[in-house]
């Protein structure tokens, strides 16, 4: 496959978006602001920004900066490690504001394919290039002009037509899983709501130390490794919504079975289900119930709970004070029937979990070979 020097701004032009008055910001609105919330940092791709709520953006725009479907953006920004170069595609048209954090990059008609230049900004060249350029600040930052000097090596465009194809495929696919397990978790709240909290007569209250032990995580284990090998395949988890925590991996479990997991300290409350073997750490309480469908029913009702925070104090949550919090508790008979409607579709839920695990691995292995040319797509692929 024949590869081609060249600058990436001869191949695209990228903007910075508009500087937004924070008087403007609002609760509720028509127009969403992009932030660099907005940058899923976990494999890429477009996700919602749910760590701000004035995120609405009430002033005057102009008609330049309300981005449309399929519009390919990138942080100017580094809020984080290593946000650079990540790409996100916009999802609806009329809705979203380019701020001054953010790029639009525009693919040249004729010169680069736009799911090609998806990836091609997100590869560990480009990304490199614009980490050595970035100004060296508490916070790093680049340019529009920065991103178009990046030096990239492109195949022809019917090459990049086929690549760009075959990855779009594969990130496609994750979304599918992600959507239907997004259903699946509204049907389990859905189910939840209709057999036990809408109901007219009223539950039974029990505390959360009554119906479950509950253990806080410790310091992170000795005999870890950061991939699972033979003897470490047990998984270590901290608070953090990003991968659900995964620290490593140890060879010795602390939980085993069903049970939940929840935030201790920062995103205090954050309540995830655990299936398996695996090592709390740090800033984490594991909550493992004494009945069948009590972890699936807990998760439901710690996830609707709001925990505030005490001034300025970091808020922690303790054993006894989760322990203390009193719940509506169904009886025994009725969590069995719970079970064996809604574990059916937790089970699906984390097949294509780990389906989706599996193809970003795919993803993000592939993704160098086919940019540097060290593997191509056959012509005749199907991706229908």
């Amino acid at each position: 496959m024949k590869l081609t020097k060249c600058k990436l701004g001869e191949l695209v032009d990228v903007t910075r978006g508009m500087s937004l008055s924070g008087q403007y910001y609002s609760e509720e609105g028509e127009l969403i602001r992009l932030t660099l919330g907005n940058f899923n940092m976990n494999g890429g791709g477009f996700k919602k920004n749910t760590s701000k709520t004035d995120l609405y953006f009430t002033g005057p725009v102009r008609e330049e900066f309300i981005l449309k479907k399929g519009d390919i953006i990138t942080p100017l920004t580094e809020q984080s490690l290593g946000l650079l170069g990540t790409t996100a595609r916009i999802p609806e048209s009329g809705k979203y504001i380019q701020s001054q954090d953010v790029a639009l990059v525009r693919c040249k008609p004729g010169k680069i394919d736009p799911n090609f230049c998806y990836y091609l900004i997100a590869s560990d060249s480009v990304k490199q290039q614009l980490s050595a350029a970035a100004q060296q600040t508490k916070i790093r930052h680049t340019s529009p002009e920065k991103i178009m000097n990046c030096t990239v090596w492109v195949p022809e465009l019917q090459e990049q037509e086929r690549i760009g194809a075959l990855l779009t495929a594969i990130d496609s696919k994750i979304e599918l899983n992600r959507s239907i397990n997004r259903n699946l978790e509204a049907i389990i709240k859905d189910i939840t709501d209709y057999l036990f909290l809408s109901k007219k007569e009223k539950l039974n209250t029990s505390s959360i130390g009554e119906i479950a032990s509950i253990k806080a995580g410790g310091d992170c284990p000795k005999d870890f490794s950061l991939v699972p090998t033979k003897n470490c395949f047990i998984p270590i988890y901290s608070n953090g919504t990003v991968n659900e925590g995964l620290y490593g991996y140890t060879s010795r479990a602390i939980i085993e079975g069903r049970s939940i997991t929840v935030a201790a300290r920062g995103t205090i409350g954050f309540c995830v289900r655990r299936y398996g073997e695996y090592v709390p750490i740090i800033r984490l309480l594991s909550v493992c119930p004494y009945e069948l469908g009590a972890d699936t029913y807990l998760h439901q009702i710690i996830s609707r709970m709001t925990f505030k925070k005490n001034g300025s104090v970091q808020q922690q949550l303790t054993i006894p004070e989760l322990s203390a919090i009193r719940i509506p508790y169904p009886s025994k008979e009725d969590l069995l029937e719970y079970d064996a409607i809604t574990f059916p579709l937790i089970l699906q839920i984390n097949h294509n979990k780990k389906e989706n695990d599996q193809l970003c691995t795919l993803r993000d292995e592939l993704l160098p070979l086919l940019m540097n040319g060290q593997v191509s797509v056959n012509s005749d692929l199907s991706l229908d």
